[in-house]
């Protein structure tokens, strides 16, 4: 039989299990008087709640410990030990029954017991562990069977708790259905707000409730609880609003007096309950599309709020939140609703959401503008080749043999430069011989005049003159054997450095030579662009060795007549260049010519060459 005591241990710790299992407090404070309940129940030295976490791979985490404030022992550091695996068996076999000594000399021994809570969810995991000390091993029996009966506790608990929330929520739900009943019944903004204020302050017996709606990025006091008519100019009023837009700024229901795990900001309610003496007073911030567009204000002398009563702000907040602020919208004269409209369309578009449809929403408009009204010069393009006005070809001047070649093709060539000289040996011979003979033949002259034989000076005179004209062709030949430059120009065609030594024929060729000082530009303008470039002056010219260089070009003539071509007719237009050729260019070079014809807009250059030829294709 147990002692008096014991039974009185017994008896109040049953009275405590069974006020714990209607307990209306937290968990917070359930767990703790649970621990210390087990504990005088089992008489243990030492008691600790650990838990399991549902998702794997899960771990215990302890949750509460209990100890009789007895010394460290190697009993109790055999228990923290081996407290994992106690509460793994205590887990899986719902209880747990371990002796700490094997064969004991005394008849009593130290055990250690461990029991699963029950709890409302079957996937959570509590395991009671004990440490029995100096008792029987009947007794410890004994001590696990009652910690069985005992083992419901948490979840008659939680039965009654989750009882009393949902009959907690009903009533809420209930009181804001009923408010809502009346705010529906409104169709003006005002009516409205007053009947959510004065439902709110019947409902919480509160002596003020206010209500404030941000317009023009401040808030408005636009309803107070029983009173249809206020001065938004009184110090209450502007103090209230400065209170409200406290709330608005943080996004944050604010309770003044702040608890003490408040971490927000409560200056301005601070202050307003200072002067004006409110006693307790509450803001809620109203939100639509998650954005706060008015708060409610309750103040109440008496008693200060509550959290459920806060939740319940909260609610009734929420679920009026849109039909007042429909009815702000409609309230109110058609400009001021064009408006707001027009605000909210450009605060969509111009807004943070969005952001790479609005991107790109605006980069389609811009490329539509540049598309059809912006401006862009418009050029008519054609393959243009230099030509020049002079172009000579230099012959042998007669037959000989090529000694000196002094140029090669493309060379630069100055007036009466020297190109080639051809070999002048046998010439020279015959100069000497011309020279001898014309000399034989006047001193025959000479001699037959002394003796006064007419017909021989006539003879050796004509012979002389022959002499002297064959003297005159030999050298006027040795003065051409030098082909020179006829004006300033560039060799164009003809290589002779391969042909030296070798025969020239006279009046063969032997150069192409074209004159540099008088270059042009002579581009070929496709003809259904020839109409555009009618009237026009400018244009720019881009040679293909010197793509990066531009030259400016003046339009001089157009041919009257086409040119066929392989891709069509072209016609061929004379350009100038402003500031005359440069030292580099030499006839025949080609590029890429650009004239200028007006602005046009970036569409109709795009797309006049397909209008174009859907036009002749669609004509009929």
């Amino acid at each position: 039989m147990p002692s008096d005591s014991a039974r009185t241990t017994l008896e109040r710790a049953a009275r405590d299990l069974s006020e714990l299992r209607h307990f209306p407090g937290t968990p917070k404070e359930f767990w703790p008087r649970l621990l210390g309940c087990l504990a005088h129940l089992s008489a243990a030295s030492h008691v600790t709640f650990v838990i399991k976490d549902a998702a794997p791979p899960g771990s215990w985490k302890k949750i509460g410990e209990w100890s009789a404030n007895e010394g460290p022992s190697r009993f109790l550091t055999a228990f923290v030990t081996n407290l994992e695996n106690v509460a793994d068996h205590g887990a899986q076999d719902g209880q747990f029954f371990f002796p700490l000594e094997q064969s004991p000399a005394r008849g009593t021994n130290h055990f250690i017991v461990a029991v699963r809570l029950k709890l409302l969810r079957p996937e959570d995991t509590c395991v009671a562990a004990f440490l029995l000390s100096e008792v029987s091993e009947a007794a410890a029996q004994d001590t696990l069977l009652r910690l069985h009966l005992a083992a419901d506790t948490p979840q008659s608990y939680q039965i009654n708790q989750a009882s009393r929330q949902a009959s907690t929520d009903v009533q809420k739900f209930a009181t804001t259905l009923d408010l809502m009943v009346l705010i529906n019944a409104e169709k003006r903004f005002l009516g409205a707000a007053l009947a959510l204020c004065n439902g709110l302050a019947t409902h919480y017996n509160c002596d003020r409730v206010s209500l404030g709606w941000l317009e023009g990025g401040y808030i408005k006091l636009r309803a107070i609880s029983r009173t249809e008519k206020f001065d938004r100019q009184m110090a209450a009023a502007r103090a209230l609003e400065i209170a409200m837009e406290e709330a608005l700024d943080q996004d944050e229901e604010i309770v003044c007096p702040p608890p003490e795990e408040a971490n927000v900001v409560t200056r301005d309610h601070e202050k307003f309950l200072k002067e004006q003496a409110a006693g307790n007073i509450c803001s809620v911030p109203l939100r639509v599309d998650d954005k706060p567009v008015a708060v409610l204000t309750c103040e109440r002398q008496r008693a200060p709020f509550t959290a459920l009563e806060l939740q319940q702000f909260r609610l009734a907040c929420d679920q009026a939140a849109r039909r007042l602020s429909e009815l702000k919208h409609h309230d109110r004269w058609f400009g001021a609703r064009w408006a707001v409209w027009l605000k909210e369309k450009f605060a969509k578009v111009i807004g943070p959401e969005h952001t790479w449809a609005k991107v790109l929403a605006a980069v389609v408009t811009a490329l539509l503008v540049v598309l059809f009204f912006v401006p862009f010069n418009f050029r008519v393009e054609g393959n243009f080749i230099l030509r020049s006005d002079e172009v000579a070809y230099l012959t042998a001047p007669f037959e000989g043999y090529l000694k000196d070649v002094f140029v090669r093709v493309g060379d630069a060539v100055p007036k009466d430069g020297k190109l080639i000289g051809l070999n002048t040996a046998d010439m020279q011979l015959e100069e000497y011989a011309s020279v001898a003979d014309v000399a034989r033949y006047q001193r025959e002259s000479e001699k037959a005049r002394a003796t006064k034989n007419l017909a021989d000076m006539r003879i050796n005179q004509a012979l002389a003159d022959q002499s002297k004209a064959r003297l005159d062709l030999i050298r006027y030949r040795l003065n051409q054997a030098v082909l020179k430059a006829p004006f300033l120009g560039a060799v164009v065609e003809g290589d002779l450095r391969e042909r030296i030594g070798a025969p020239v024929k006279q009046g063969e060729a032997l150069f192409k030579f074209a004159r540099i000082d008088t270059l042009y530009v002579e581009a070929e303008v496709n003809e259904r662009d020839i109409h555009e470039i009618l009237n026009r002056k400018t244009g720019e010219i881009a040679f293909v060795s010197q793509p990066k260089l531009k030259y400016p070009v003046r339009l001089v003539t157009i041919e009257p007549a086409a040119v066929p071509k392989t891709d069509g007719n072209v016609f061929l237009v004379r350009l100038a260049v402003d500031g005359g050729p440069q030292p580099w260019w030499r006839p025949g070079m080609s590029g890429l010519c650009k004239l200028n014809v007006e602005k046009r807009t970036l569409f109709w250059i795009l797309t006049h060459r397909t209008v174009d030829f859907l036009r002749l294709k669609l004509w009929w």
